[in-house]
């Protein structure tokens, strides 16, 4: 591995440890009550049921894996690693949020429930599964398999005004602080935030930079002029009620959905469709890891399967905590009423 100055290269090694090393340095998350094939005696082909899903699902639509992604981030940054994101129940849950307008994922967790609980029923959770299935479907396309420890158990309630995810335009230091308030450091947000590197956001997400940026009435300066112009084309200014485009987070994956260092690659030249990615250039740290993920693909990779370990064990209810879901989308006591 190429070396890094300053602060990087101890943070950089962080990734290369040992992933049970990392769940009990200082700084991490609390490692939780999780075990290696928790179902191993309840539900023992668990795992293989909901990989043979993910499976299935991918060969038809590959958007599956930024969307499961996208799925867990959202579900684990707010109550913790609890499946409050799956619940339809309620005037106003989770997945209403505006911060969670546009997720998918949600019929395969269903259906990976189902045939769960036609073989062993009422035993594996939703929250296990969200974490399996996003497993899976990010190593097909391309990530790393990682361990996933399991006994999670399923949240009871979901709550749109307790989402606190923030705007993809604010700057690093404010996303370093959100990342640090869940118990992640500056390695875990730099590395998390390139599964960028697959799926799509909504052109509203982008305008500010294309149009008013920082309410100066004027592009962001630091956008390639290739990309400002391609954008533009993508996303016209709209008015309000108007049918609001998607673009690719990272064109050279595009509709392939592929992981990759490329991510890295378009924040050195410029090339970052969002705010918070290209802001990665100006922070001491993010721009050495940035350089080195974008330079060893592997590097990123070895980052990404630790940052994604300690992202699903943040406050996750084990033991008699919670309960399991007999639906994901409802908790037991709204289904039997």
């Amino acid at each position: 591995m190429r070396r890094m100055k300053c602060m990087a290269l101890p943070l950089v090694a962080l990734a290369l440890l040992s992933l049970f090393l990392i769940a009990d340095a200082a700084g991490a998350p609390p490692k939780p009550r999780l075990q290696w094939h928790h179902y191993r005696n309840s539900c023992r082909y668990a795992e293989v049921y909901v990989r043979h899903e993910v499976e299935l699902f991918w060969k038809k639509d590959k958007s599956i894996a930024p969307k499961l992604a996208r799925l867990v981030y959202s579900d684990c940054f707010v109550h913790g690693c609890d499946a409050s994101i799956l619940l339809d129940e309620g005037a106003n849950p989770e997945k209403k949020a505006l911060q969670n307008q546009g997720l998918g994922g949600f019929t395969l967790i269903d259906k990976i429930k189902t045939v769960l609980d036609s073989r062993c029923p009422g035993v594996v959770s939703c929250a296990d599964i969200l974490q399996l299935a996003a497993r899976d479907a990010l190593k097909l396309a391309g990530a790393p398999g990682y361990p996933v420890f399991t006994g999670r158990r399923d949240g009871p309630k979901s709550d749109a005004a307790s989402v606190d995810l923030p705007s993809p335009s604010i700057t690093w230091q404010q996303a370093l602080s959100y990342f640090q308030s869940k118990g992640l450091d500056v390695l875990d947000m730099t590395t998390l935030l390139g599964a960028h590197s697959m799926g799509k956001t909504h052109c509203r997400y982008v305008v500010d930079r294309l149009y008013n940026y920082n309410g100066s009435g004027k592009p962001d300066p630091s956008m390639n002029a290739t990309l400002l112009n391609t954008l533009r084309n993508l996303c016209p200014p709209r008015k309000k009620g108007e049918h609001d485009p998607s673009v690719y987070l990272d064109p050279e994956s595009g509709p392939h959905y592929s992981f990759s260092e490329s991510y890295y690659k378009r924040i050195l030249r410029h090339e970052a469709v969002l705010e918070i990615d290209q802001q990665l250039l100006y922070g001491n740290d993010t721009i050495q890891i940035t350089e080195e993920f974008a330079a060893g693909f592997e590097d990123f990779r070895r980052a990404f399967a630790e940052s994604m370990y300690k992202m699903g064990n943040i406050n996750v209810l084990t033991g008699n905590q919670g309960e399991i879901r007999q639906n994901c989308r409802y908790t037991n006591k709204a289904k039997s009423k």
